[in-house]
């Protein structure tokens, strides 16, 4: 997903029913380029003795597999030339089964990337041969599934590459897209051999109509939706650092993040054609989508959350911690939605920024992602539904899993902050604070979080900052959690930012570096086969840490203004109190023992939150402010980490503070057009 510069989600098969060797084995038939090396072997096989496990296998040939395009009808006419528009969809599938009279699952990627920006760490693009059929498709997914018996499809969306209509950013266009790409393969819309010709093209001779969705950022947005409208076919979705409610990418609960309009990202994504045409409709979506962070019908359209219940496909969700693009919110609230529908999910939560699993946990992933596509779309019972559900990155390259998430004896405790005994920060506890107790902050659009978490221990006017004792235990924070303020403001308008830090020190990846947690090397490994037009072999890529004196582990931002109405902004009355709950982002985080946890409330929180129209000044009614914050062990877990004797930790690394942001970790520098890599 790109961010722009600031202003200032079977059948069984009667093949591929093989014992599983190891990995290293299944690529026995596969080329390798001459300098790349092939993927890292697996432990060896089970013994003989012990259960078969499905698997699919590589048994066709990828140089030979059919390659075609289609262009299908979405139903819509977005550019209003008075034709249906029709989507192109770029697909490669084994040739062998077809032969046979047998049909085979199709993985699905539906994207605006292809032809403007490029998909994955190395930016690439679709290509295609001189008769203009697809010779390269990004990314690793044809070259390791097709040779396994599935069909891999490239979807534009409307307005993007060779499809019609006009992209509409997380709209109906959007989601049509694909939807119409799913009713294709099961036989229920129509599809052409071209763009503006009449010859038909059908899927169902080789479809099992059996389809998942994959994708990051945008183009696992667009899975998300096409998961929420319910499509017959649609087994399994499986969005990574994907949107769930497009208003909850510009806005955050009223306030403006970014320049807060999305009909700038049509215009990025559209093909030339369709930017010529297609300037109404970018009207249309800034009129829908008012800055001040009004919730319009636009937004209601473009929020999958509303829709869990429809949701029929499972869903393996993938997501950055400090994801600071398409930011945890946007999983966490997905993610419990679904759960209170009973929706089957999986989950993997990095301490990346926006990146691809392929990027930072490669082999675990390909191994992974065959077993779930096997289970979901072929319908074999490998086990991958009964094992555990969520893996948590704790620190770089070392990961835990839980059997439930958040684990069940995950309970919501309130924490209170209250003033301290001397100058510095409050105290962050169980017991409420004095009637009368306060705190004042001047909203200081120069500085942000990580300014504030490094001058925690001063008494400085931009924040008011609170926090435990050294703890005498780990105390593990897994969910969403919410900060509630009572707060009175000097003006008319006013933004608040609430953020949870963990004070001490540590080596994180640096997710907001270049590569957000990740370097990419110069060594090729091959997932798959490959083609002269099409390798199957990236770069490897390696953490890239930074040692820090503290942690962000989750924000949250407001307009004051909608303290009344989530939907609508109001004035404020310059002295009145007005008490507003701030919703934070979804983390799964364990503070040390020796560590502190703390709560900061701000204002602006610099590149991260547009500023108000004023310069507000607000002071916290202490009694009235408190976070609820789902802690594993509940306030049991608190009450014993808060008490007895704390171990020591070493002395945190320096932290200057800086317009910029203190260092380390390296600042935040806020959003940015995508350039290639982990960027989209």
């Amino acid at each position: 997903m790109p961010m722009r510069k600031r202003r200032t989600r079977g059948a069984r098969l009667p093949y591929g029913t093989l014992v599983a060797t190891a990995t290293a084995a299944l690529f026995a038939t596969l080329v390798t380029p001459a300098g790349a090396r092939p993927q890292p072997a697996a432990p060896a096989a089970a013994a003989p003795s012990a259960p078969a496990v499905r698997e699919s296998r590589p048994v066709h040939s990828y140089a030979d597999a059919v390659r075609e395009s289609v262009w299908v009808d979405t139903g819509l006419d977005g550019d209003g030339d008075g034709r249906a528009d029709r989507v192109a969809v770029d697909i490669v599938r084994p040739r062998e089964p077809a032969a046979a009279g047998r049909r085979i699952p199709v993985i699905m990627d539906a994207s605006p990337y292809y032809a403007c920006c490029g998909r994955g760490n190395e930016g690439q693009k679709k290509t295609y041969d001189a008769d203009g059929n697809p010779e390269r498709l990004p990314l690793f997914y044809d070259n390791y599934f097709v040779p396994r018996g599935y069909a891999f499809a490239a979807v534009d969306l409307a307005g993007t590459s060779r499809s019609d209509g006009c992209d509409d950013v997380g709209g109906r266009s959007d989601v049509q897209s694909a939807k119409a790409v799913v009713d294709w393969l099961n036989g229920r819309a129509r599809g052409y051999t071209s763009r503006t010709g009449t010859t038909p093209a059908r899927a169902t001779g080789w479809s099992t109509g059996n389809v998942g969705m994959i994708g990051k950022s945008w183009d696992g947005t667009v899975a998300n939706g096409v998961a929420a409208t319910g499509v017959e076919g649609l087994r399994t979705i499986v969005p990574i650092g994907a949107i769930s409610s497009w208003y909850d990418y510009f806005h955050s609960q009223g306030a403006p993040l970014y320049d807060a309009n999305p009909s700038w990202l049509s215009e990025y994504v559209n093909s030339p054609e369709a930017r010529a045409r297609c300037g109404a409709v970018q009207d249309r979506i800034a009129a829908a989508t008012p800055y001040s962070g009004d919730r319009t019908a636009a937004w209601t359209e473009r929020d999958h959350v509303k829709d869990a219940s429809k949701v029929r496909a499972s869903v393996f969700v993938v997501h950055g911690q400090q994801d600071l693009n398409v930011r945890a919110n946007q999983f966490g609230q997905w993610w419990d939605a679904l759960a209170a529908h009973g929706v089957e999910r999986k989950i993997w939560l990095s301490q990346t920024g926006h990146v691809d699993p392929f990027d930072f946990r490669r082999a675990d992933w390909v191994r992974t992602l065959h077993r779930w596509f096997d289970h979901y779309l072929l319908g074999y019972e490998n086990g991958i539904d009964r094992e555990p559900v969520a893996d948590i990155e704790r620190a770089p390259d070392r990961w835990t899993t839980d059997r439930q998430w958040p684990p069940s004896t995950t309970a919501t405790t309130t924490l209170r902050p209250a003033p301290g005994p001397a100058a510095g920060p409050g105290v962050l506890g169980r017991t409420p604070a004095a009637p009368g107790s306060t705190a004042t902050f001047t909203d200081d659009p120069g500085l942000g979080e990580l300014d504030w978490a490094a001058r925690i221990d001063a008494a400085t006017p931009e924040k008011a900052g609170f926090a435990t004792r050294p703890l005498s235990r780990d105390l593990r924070i897994s969910g969403s959690s919410t900060v509630t303020v009572t707060a009175t403001p000097t003006t008319a308008t006013a933004h608040l930012s609430a953020v949870l830090v963990d004070l001490g020190p540590d080596t994180i990846r640096d997710y907001a570096a270049a590569g957000e947690g990740i370097t990419t090397l110069t060594d090729r490994t091959c997932w798959g086969a490959s083609t002269a037009g099409d390798s199957a072999c990236f770069k490897e890529t390696a953490a890239r840490t930074a040692d820090v004196g503290f942690t962000v582990v989750s924000r949250g931002w407001a307009d004051l203004g909608t303290w009344a109405d989530p939907g609508r902004e109001r004035p404020l009355t310059p002295g009145r109190a007005y008490t507003l709950t701030l919703r934070l982002a979804a983390t799964d985080h364990v503070v040390p023992a020796g560590h502190r946890l703390a709560l900061i409330v701000g204002g602006t929180d610099r590149d991260l939150l547009d500023p108000p129209s004023t310069t507000p000044t607000l002071t916290l009614d202490l009694a009235r402010t408190w976070a609820r914050l789902p802690l594993v062990g509940g306030a049991g877990a608190f009450v014993r980490a808060t008490t007895g004797a704390a171990p020591a930790v070493p002395s945190p690394p320096a932290a200057v503070p800086s317009l910029s942001g203190p260092v380390p970790p390296a600042a935040v520098t806020g959003p940015r057009l995508p350039g290639p890599g982990a960027g989209r």
